[in-house]
């Protein structure tokens, strides 16, 4: 068998999904409860249809925007687009799920799902997030705490060989331990064996370090394993995300290439030589903002040293909290293997994640985040700018879900 085909749930905007994709799996459905990540969804899937037709410069018309994206999805057949499922995952839609992924599989002739992946939001799990709410002790009922319980139902369902959940490390200790304790007896107990690691996306080729727990689970009658992820051995830093880009101001757009792409960016496949550059804008910053760039920049490329925000001049000092996240402006060191890890919060705004040219002092544009998390240059995605970050900041970056699709292909593939 050469395709296997997957169920993604809490899908955003694919980049797990991307990982199964480019190795030649079979999405039967995506669920997602946000509507621009949808039609990202969708394009992406225009994407790999138009691709596999060789009428790949369609998509690209798309992108320079020569076509509408109505005209762009009638050149798929209706029942690929159909795949996407914008909904949300609660108990009292369940029912309406199901029915619809049912639909789906009788629609595809499908009579059987070899893998479920997906991570639930992980905004309940985040430490973070744990400390910003601590006071109010909000996490304790918050109902996405109990989300891998909707996971857990969608197994019992379609009953797949094998299956990925994904989330931050913090799901290991929220609530002491209790919730991921028992996430996994509810996942023992619906028929599986199962294995967590937490990995970083670096050691898949991501210029990024970025830890997640990844939990892998296979039926208990099938001799299967948590597979070994082998280090990806690399010379790179972070400056090959940026130097083939146009420079720009803050609020400003260009989207057409500098120069050839880098080494990074070949070797990843993030830039292909037909690739149309879009999203290569950068939010507006106030000249206040803008002065701290500056300071922080400097203070990186000639000390190498990470400023502290109780270290700026005081008249540019306006938050009244002295005392915790200090390191609310920081740049992405262009000279580094690894940046920080990119996440969601850069759609509210860009402090944490300035880019590393003094002239430029802005924070990063949309498809340099995108790239630091290793979205293909021809990854679009659909929405507003905050949109677009949001969708970024949430993703699993797809080189890593490539390494962890071609490493349970050779699982299935193992007769059984």
């Amino acid at each position: 068998m050469s395709t296997f085909n997957y169920i993604d749930i809490f899908a955003g905007a694919g980049g797990l999904s991307e990982g199964f994709l480019a190795n030649d799996f079979k999405a039967i459905a995506h669920i997602e409860m946000n509507e621009d990540a949808c039609f990202t969804l969708k394009t992406r899937l225009c994407y790999y249809y138009l691709k596999n037709n060789s009428k790949i410069n369609e998509y690209y018309k798309y992108l320079r925007g020569e076509i509408s994206r109505a005209e762009l999805y009638d050149m798929v057949p209706g029942s690929l687009l159909d795949t996407v499922v914008n909904e949300t995952l609660s108990e009292e839609r369940m029912h309406l799920i199901f029915d619809k992924i049912d639909e789906l599989m009788k629609l595809q002739g499908i009579d059987h799902v070899d893998l479920l992946v997906g991570g639930p939001p992980c905004q309940a799990y985040s430490l973070v997030g744990r400390a910003r709410k601590a006071r109010e002790n909000k996490m304790i009922g918050d109902p996405r705490n109990f989300l891998y319980k909707l996971y857990c139902q969608v197994l019992v369902k379609y009953k797949p060989k094998m299956f990925v959940f994904e989330n931050v490390p913090g799901i290991l200790t929220a609530n002491n331990g209790l919730y991921f304790a028992d996430m996994q007896k509810e996942f023992r107990r619906a028929g599986y064996n199962l294995d967590y690691r937490i990995l970083n996306a670096s050691d898949f080729g991501v210029l990024q370090n970025r830890h997640r727990v990844i939990l892998i689970g296979w039926q208990t009658q099938l001799n299967y394993k948590y597979p070994e992820f082998k280090t990806v051995k690399r010379d790179f830093t972070v400056s090959e995300i940026f130097s083939d880009l146009p420079p720009l101001q803050a609020g400003e757009c260009k989207n057409k290439y500098r120069t050839v792409p880098t080494r990074y960016l070949e070797w990843s496949g993030i830039r292909d030589k037909d690739d149309v550059l879009t999203w290569h804008v950068a939010r507006p910053n106030i000249d206040r903002d803008r002065e701290i760039y500056r300071i922080v920049i400097q203070t990186w490329n000639c000390d190498k040293r990470r400023l502290k925000y109780t270290d700026l001049p005081e008249e540019l000092c306006t938050h009244r909290n002295r005392t915790s996240f200090l390191d609310r402006f920081k740049v992405v060191a262009a000279d580094l293997p690894v940046s920080h890890t990119l996440v969601a919060h850069i759609s509210k705004d860009g402090h944490y994640f300035i880019h590393p040219d003094y002239e430029q002092a802005r924070s990063i544009s949309v498809r340099e985040a995108a790239r630091i998390q290793s979205f293909p240059d021809n990854y679009y995605f659909e929405g507003s700018r905050t949109s677009a970050f949001v969708q970024i900041g949430n993703a699993v970056p797809p080189l890593m879900a490539s390494g962890i699709a071609k490493a349970l292909k050779e699982e299935l593939i193992m007769p059984y």
